[in-house]
């Protein structure tokens, strides 16, 4: 199996992980303001998706397979540390590094979350992607977009969501192979306790989407991540504003905060000051 990927800029690592469906584009949407702010930016498509090829196996496309699709990045890339960048799936996948392996991480960036270990492998949702599944083998593109609950999106945001669906399932090389993480992704569990997360010690921020424009990830699961990860800030779009999710712009300048908090707590600890920032959601 091949992962694709690039990387631009130097300095400290910063990794992103897209979700599923995406591509390796859809985390800052092509915004270049980190590599230009003295950041070496890494990605790349995940198993099956985008030019990545697709997994050993149809059923190979859980969380213990993609973290340690991460951690072979990192290595062979020679990265010791990181600031994980993650949307939606990315985002519970950052989410296991930093508890399996915490000294990789230097911060975390979480965008969008969704998993909720309290509503895991609930039959209607699992029944949803698996449609979604069905329609994409069947009928490409399109059966997959007729899948998908277009309806469940305001009317203001539906045209919008609609093309960018067209846009990014028309960028996979292996369609079939996203089918098989449709169905395999959804049934693997990153964490088991949502009280597993007051372990991270590294700085976070979660980027939640009010439920108005992205009823696909909850903004109360955001909220829940961002009050357990004990130095986690949730930013969130003003009401009626598009999600921040979506501005590649508006995310990297996030990124350029969350980077001198990482600066910052180096500092403490090199003065042997506190060894982090206070917890803070905002």
């Amino acid at each position: 199996m091949t992962l694709a990927g690039e990387q631009a800029g130097e300095g400290p690592a910063v990794v992103l992980l897209h979700g599923l469906t995406a591509t390796r584009r859809y985390v800052l949407m092509g915004a270049r303001l980190l590599e230009r702010s003295g950041y070496r930016v890494i990605s790349y498509d995940a198993r099956g998706h985008g030019s990545s090829t697709p997994a050993p196996a149809p059923g190979e496309y859980a969380y213990e397979h993609l973290i340690a699709d991460l951690e072979a990045v990192l290595d062979a890339l020679g990265v010791q540390r990181a600031i994980l960048v993650g949307a939606s799936m990315g985002a519970h996948t950052a989410v296991r590094l930093a508890l399996r392996a915490p000294e990789r991480v230097l911060a975390l960036c979480l965008i969008t979350p969704a998993y909720d270990p309290a509503a895991a492998l609930d039959p209607r949702a699992l029944a949803a992607w698996d449609a979604l599944a069905r329609g994409l083998r069947e009928d490409g593109v399109e059966g997959f977009v007729r899948a998908y609950d277009l309806d469940a999106v305001p009317p203001r945001w539906r045209e919008t969501v609609a093309r960018v669906l067209r846009q990014r399932l028309s960028a996979h090389e292996h369609p079939l192979a996203v089918a098989d993480a449709l169905e395999a992704t959804p049934r693997s569990q990153p964490f088991e306790r949502l009280a597993e997360l007051t372990a991270i010690s590294a700085p976070a921020l979660v980027v939640a989407s009010r439920d108005e424009s992205d009823p696909g990830h909850p903004l109360h699961v955001g909220a829940r991540y961002a009050q357990t990860i004990p130095h986690a800030r949730l930013v969130v779009e003003d009401a009626g504003a598009s999600p921040i999710a979506w501005q590649g712009g508006a995310l990297s300048r996030l990124l350029l905060e969350l980077g001198a908090r990482v600066e910052d707590v180096g500092a403490s600890a090199a003065g042997g000051g506190p060894g982090g920032p206070a917890p803070g959601h905002t």
